[in-house]
């Protein structure tokens, strides 16, 4: 498989796939590419899989290393928290503190706390701890300020 890869500085970006017969890998990359926008792709214990971004509670850095939380599932994923938030294209995703960001559309209470802290109550019955640090921020969200 000849693989092309062009940076250009101006004009519509595109991209072409080309071939015979549909194999696993296209088939792969088609999958990712029509669903870029909503999904998530990930690596558990039984191996690669993809879950809906709306499905997302929260995503926590750990030893270096990125999990994204559902209901059920934990998926390790590839990159760092930046890079997620730089790549997704959802305002429901909020950075909570230095190693966890959260999906708003699922947080089903909300506490403030001494020294400017939030306690955010996730459907799944979860704690997290937004810091004083970007709580300022998660409060001017709330209030629909920009």
């Amino acid at each position: 498989m000849k693989i092309d890869i062009q940076k250009i500085t101006d004009g519509e970006e595109s991209l072409v796939i080309r071939y015979k017969e549909p194999n696993p890998t296209v088939k792969k990359i088609i999958e990712i590419i029509d669903g870029a926008d909503n999904k998530l792709w990930g690596r558990t214990d039984s191996g690669s899989m993809s879950v809906e971004l709306s499905q997302v509670l929260y995503l926590e850095t750990v030893d270096d290393k990125v999990f994204a939380y559902t209901p059920d599932k934990v998926l390790k994923i590839d990159g760092s928290l930046h890079s997620f938030l730089n790549s997704v294209d959802d305002d429901n995703f909020f950075r909570c503190s230095k190693s966890m960001v959260i999906n708003i559309g699922k947080v089903r209470g909300l506490k403030s706390l001494s020294s400017n802290r939030i306690d955010a109550t996730m459907e799944s019955g979860e704690h997290i701890m937004i810091s004083r640090r970007y709580a300022v921020e998660f409060r001017r969200l709330l209030r629909g300020d920009k």
